[in-house]
């Protein structure tokens, strides 16, 4: 099996279930009860969360359990809305953001806020610019993503941050589930940034399991109301072994994370020569300025779902750009963005790798694929 589909979900790190397993069977108290057991079950919490905090550059009290990207992305923008209505109901998030944005934008423009999308260029990447005419003076957020989930092209958000240097008045959220401990923190967890969004599975955590950055000192109204917990910001009880395994799981990427970057990237350059011989391939991902990990292009005439069941019975592993979207069978909204036209888009195939990919898996990968092309003739 070669598994090429990293950028849905990552394979569980041995350890990250090891100590899953450990806190789960041995520290099963509940860490708001004030017995031993409680107590026991808080240190841990505490220590995870501490872990997490150092490893991405922020303090502990500014990092916020949830159950993965998509919880953490509804709870800021609707949070973020609700907290500051009273001075503004305009928020502005890019044309290419994740389901878990674009839908909660959405949704609050049933409630009466504003929404603008900001557009993209040709490659992918948030046109700043044009971002600027959007802002308004009650605008209240901002949202872009770090690492595009279906291309895989790197967000500017420096660029965007001295945008909102002078601007203090508009949050600004970053979903980096896609860039964590795959490109260097300092790049989309800046100073400015005042919200950020990470999912333990896409660096080999457990599912289920995340975690929201917020600046010390910004509001945000709780969607979870209940016990209190997270300092009243996130009610419910804690999945303690995830996050245990999940502080364990970053600790094990961020260490790998400049091999991740060296073997990916050249295995994503020999990907991107193979297929790039091909005539009726369009590649639309690029090599600079993009994750190193994801290549995604398309096959003219051969719809992606097509493609991935044909490297399927292979034992090849790929998917139709993202993972959220693809059982719906619609183009990556990502290149209708970019411009390319719908009956292309729906062509569109993602590769995503990781460090347990080697370069005879690519060899490999590239001689399926070419018997592919050949089957694949008459349609095309």
């Amino acid at each position: 099996m070669i598994y090429l589909d990293n950028a849905a979900t990552t394979r569980p790190y041995p350890e990250a279930l090891a100590t899953y397993t450990e806190v789960a069977s041995k520290i099963w108290g509940n860490p708001s009860s004030l017995h031993q057991l409680g107590s026991q079950a808080s240190r841990i919490l505490q220590a995870s969360r501490k872990q997490i905090a150092d490893l991405i550059g922020v303090l502990p009290q500014e990092i916020f359990f949830t159950s993965g990207g998509t919880e953490g992305d509804n709870w800021v923008i609707k949070g973020v809305a609700f907290e500051k209505e009273q001075f503004g109901k305009h928020i502005i998030v890019s044309d290419i953001e994740h389901p878990a944005v674009k839908e909660s934008a959405l949704w609050l423009k049933t409630q009466g806020y504003e929404v603008d999308f900001a557009p993209v260029d040709q490659q992918g990447f948030v046109d700043v610019e044009k971002l600027a005419t959007l802002l308004r003076p009650d605008t209240i957020l901002v949202s872009v993503m770090a690492v595009n989930n279906e291309i895989g092209s790197i967000q500017p958000i420096q660029t965007i941050s001295d945008l909102l240097k002078d601007k203090p008045t508009i949050s600004f959220h970053v979903d980096a589930v896609q860039a964590l401990a795959k490109i260097p923190t300092a790049t989309y967890l800046t100073d400015r940034v005042d919200f950020a969004t990470f999912s333990s599975h896409k660096f080999h955590g457990l599912r289920g399991v995340g975690f929201a950055y917020i600046k010390n000192g910004k509001k945000i109204t709780p969607l979870l109301t209940g016990g209190g917990q997270e300092t009243d910001k996130r009610s419910t009880t804690e999945n303690l072994a995830g996050i245990a395994a999940t502080a364990k799981a970053l600790r094990l990427a961020m260490e790998r994370q400049e091999e991740f970057t060296h073997k990916t990237s050249q295995m994503k350059q020999v990907l991107l020569q193979g297929l790039s011989a091909y005539e009726d391939i369009r590649i639309f991902s690029g090599q600079d300025q993009f994750a190193p990990h994801i290549l995604t292009f398309g096959l003219k005439g051969v719809r992606g779902e097509v493609l991935v069941h044909a490297f399927e019975e292979y034992g090849i592993y790929v998917s139709t750009t993202s993972a959220c979207s693809s059982k719906a069978g619609k183009p990556a909204g990502t290149l209708l963005s970019m411009g390319i036209q719908s009956q292309l888009a729906t062509t569109a195939v993602r590769m995503s790798l990781d460090l347990e990919n080697d370069m005879s898996q690519i060899e490999q990968v590239l001689t399926t694929f070419k018997i592919i092309y050949e089957q694949t003739k008459k349609v095309r």
